[in-house]
């Protein structure tokens, strides 16, 4: 009988190798094994179909038992039927066999017809199931099955010898290099496999005794099965991120956004700090600072947005920031990461980028210590040379452009990083240097431009006067310590505007806090309304304030209508620790003496008590210039964090105004402290906060605290609101308001009168 090879992978007897001899030829494409063509075939040997499925989930079953003229039972994922088996005529006396080749590499199944009449079967299924009517019918002789042993092929394995004598069925199955074609993942390489293992060929295993079996490597999907999965997250209920408030007022018009100016400017740092106060002070344990800048901008809460060369609306030479991302609010520098932000080419107008700020923080080899000149180091780099690219190609581009640059300065001050803006410089220079990593890094000279005021320059001179304060070379110094030692640090005493006035202010006596002059105050509110949240020893105070402590690293947190505070070691203890900074007395050009710090001044930190006698309405003398009354009008102003910007309830909002149920006449005229000295300004940088203070011996007194109400640079006047007295109305809805004294303040929001 003649038979031509079909094109479907085919099972052939070798009638001249024994009743149960056979070998099994797979092969991966259409070709034939050459071996298998030149094996006789007699006649009572036919072609076997070989199956292929690509789905490897299709359960496979071949009714033997049907009967001598019962053909196979073929199952596909697909219609289409190979012709060419079907043609192939079978004799009565060998029914076909059908190899049924599945890509799931766990099975691999073949017959053994030759095994004998008196071998049993052995069933290997996909699934547990057993086709009951198979099992019904009465069988004719049955067939051996030998499981073929699934192996990547390899050229040790298909080059090793196969041994005749090992056992009828035992002998190595041939199987072409790779998946068959059209498999799933053909595009994939093999993966190598590992060493051939000779001993799991056990040849004493019998007549049905085949390959040992072998791993076949990590089955799909469990690639990463070591590792857990990650779980969702799901929302935290304690989460203070806002992504959007539909309610929410920003009180900043898109104009506003995209070009600022300083009240803008002064808002937008007030309203950041405030929320990373109160973040502070709930001890969030996220990341505070990203917490409250992403919140700000989420909710529209930031100026300057577009980018622009040259100075910045609202923000003035010599300001300080305490976290890069006050920067980012406000437009100076928008680079949220990198210490060079700059134009891209159709932002600048012209060909090429340019570079527009810059931000010294000490991780590179930069040359700050001269005042009018900066040397500053690329990016990049570490551990490579720096190229050529984003910061640095806009550095080098504004050499030939010429055009303005922002400098920011990073300094430290007590352990904590602050950002001076020094004005604006020219790139005059750029070239290459080998650093101290040993990589090659750029260099670019930024040179300042004249006529501005000065930034950086204020910052050294107060570093050297407070690392050498018993000697002070300015001129007009008049007096090393007008406390006279009664503060624990010296207050100086100088006049710069007429060097040769040595006059000191007016006699008085210099006390560190608040003299009652036989009278206290008794001011009593209810705290039955207040909830119990935490008491401190024996101290009430906390109770009274809400159960939150008001200060955080001795930085207020919120206005109140009135703080509590108790003596001895209690925690909310301020007013009675005295000064902390280091303040000093100067002559102003047009309003007398004024007072001035060489420390930079945090939003929210103490600066002094205004101290004083406290005295009745009948004990107030009429020209008395250093008396505080609280029955004054103030400029109102919003200091507090809002709830909306930390997920909160707008109606839990805390008020600001001072409700006090008797009016408080403090005095500094005969006797005072550094307080006396604070001018009044129509727009301040200091606010006062009215304080009861309990000295544990059943007496209370009403004190009053001055706090900084931004950022304050150092050498900056210190100065609050000392309010109006007299109100006149013009009509139903206009009022006048008319101090008892004209004021020169300057400030844009100037009423022109206090007092």
């Amino acid at each position: 009988m003649v038979s031509t090879p079909p094109t479907l992978l085919m099972l052939f007897d070798d009638g001249d190798a024994g009743p149960s001899t056979g070998l099994v030829h797979r092969e991966k494409s259409d070709a034939v094994n050459e071996e298998a063509h030149a094996t006789s075939v007699p006649p009572h040997a036919p072609p076997q179909t070989l199956w292929l499925l690509d789905n490897f989930n299709i359960e496979d079953s071949y009714d033997r038992d049907a009967g001598p003229s019962t053909g196979p039972v073929h199952r596909e994922r697909s219609d289409a039927v190979n012709e060419e088996a079907h043609a192939t005529s079978i004799p009565p006396h060998a029914p076909p066999q059908t190899l049924w080749l599945l890509d799931n590499f766990n099975i691999e199944d073949s017959y053994d017809r030759d095994a004998g009449p008196s071998t049993s079967p052995i069933d290997r299924e996909a699934s547990h199931e057993v086709n009951e009517d198979a099992h019904a019918t009465s069988a004719p002789p049955h067939v051996m099955v030998s499981p073929l042993q699934n192996r990547r092929p390899f050229d040790q394995f298909n080059n090793q010898p196969y041994d005749a004598s090992a056992g009828p069925s035992t002998g190595p199955g041939k199987r072409g290099r790779g998946r068959p074609k059209g498999s799933k993942n053909g595009s994939r390489k093999p993966k190598k496999p590992k060493a051939y293992d000779n001993n799991s060929n056990d040849a004493s295993a019998g007549t049905s005794s085949g390959l040992g079996k072998r791993r076949c490597g990590r089955p799909k999907g469990l690639k990463n099965r070591s590792r857990k999965p990650k779980k969702p997250k799901a929302d935290d209920p304690n989460s203070k991120m806002v992504i959007s408030c539909p309610d929410f007022d920003s009180r900043i018009t898109e104009a506003e956004r995209e070009s600022g100016n300083q009240e803008i400017v002064d808002s937008i740092l007030m309203r950041f700090d405030a929320v990373r106060r109160r973040l502070c002070q709930l001890n969030y344990r996220k990341d505070k600072i990203l917490t409250a800048s992403t919140n700000c901008m989420n909710l529209g809460v930031r100026t300057n947005m577009t980018r622009r060369i040259g100075p910045i609306p609202g923000v003035q030479v010599g300001d300080i920031f305490y976290y890069w991302c006050e920067m980012c609010l406000v437009g100076l520098h928008r680079n949220t990461a990198g210490g060079i932000d700059s134009l891209l080419a159709k932002e600048s107008g012209v060909d090429g980028p340019a570079a527009t700020s810059v931000v010294t923080s000490g991780k590179y080899d930069n040359e700050t210590e001269d005042l009018e000149t900066l040397i500053y180091s690329g990016h990049g780099g570490k551990p490579c040379d720096q190229v050529l690219q984003r910061g640095n190609r806009a550095l080098e581009a504004s050499v030939r452009r010429r055009n303005e640059v922002r400098v920011i300065r990073g300094e430290l001050y007590n352990n904590e990083k602050v950002y001076i803006y020094d004005g604006l410089y020219l790139v005059s220079d750029c070239w290459q240097v080998t650093g101290k990593s040993g990589f090659k890094e750029y260099r670019f000279k930024l040179l300042r431009k004249p006529d501005q005021p000065p930034g950086y320059a204020i910052w050294k001179l107060v570093e050297n006067l407070r690392n050498h304060e018993l000697i002070d070379p300015r001129q007009g110094f008049i007096l090393g310590d007008l406390s006279f030692g009664e503060e624990g640090l010296r207050v100086p005493l100088v006049n710069e505007v007429d060097e040769e006035d040595k006059t000191i202010p007016d006699d008085f006596d210099y006390i560190r806090s608040q003299c009652y002059s036989g009278m206290m105050n008794d001011v009593n509110v209810d705290s039955q309304s207040l909830v119990q949240s935490y008491i401190h020893q024996n101290c009430t105070c906390i109770l009274k304030n809400c159960g939150q402590l008001p200060y955080h690293n001795n930085i207020l947190v919120c206005r109140k209508p009135l703080i509590y505070e108790c003596g001895g070691s209690c925690p909310t203890r301020m007013v009675e620790t005295g000064l902390k900074l280091h303040l000093e007395v100067f002559k102003t050009s047009n309003c007398g003496w004024g007072l001035r710090s060489w420390d930079p001044i945090r939003a929210g930190t103490f600066i002094c008590e205004f101290a004083g006698v406290s005295k009745t309405k009948e004990e107030v003398e009429e020209d008395d210039d250093y008396l505080f009354d609280t029955s004054r009008i103030n400029h109102s102003f919003r200091w507090n964090y809002e709830p909306e910007l930390l997920c909160e309830d707008a109606c839990e909002q805390v008020s600001e105004d001072a409700n006090l149920p008797t009016q408080v006449l403090i005095s500094a005229k005969e006797k005072g402290n550094v307080g006396r000295f604070m001018n009044h300004n129509c727009w301040p940088n200091v606010f006062w906060q009215p304080i009861e203070y309990d000295d544990n011996n059943g007496h209370i007194y009403v004190r009053i605290g001055l706090f900084a109400m931004k950022h304050i640079p150092p050498m900056t006047e210190l100065t609050y609101d000392y309010g109006i007295s007299c109100v006149e109305k013009t009509g139903e809805d206009e009022v006048i308001y008319k101090g008892k004294k004209i004021c020169l303040c300057g400030s844009v929001k100037c009423r022109g009168s206090f007092g």
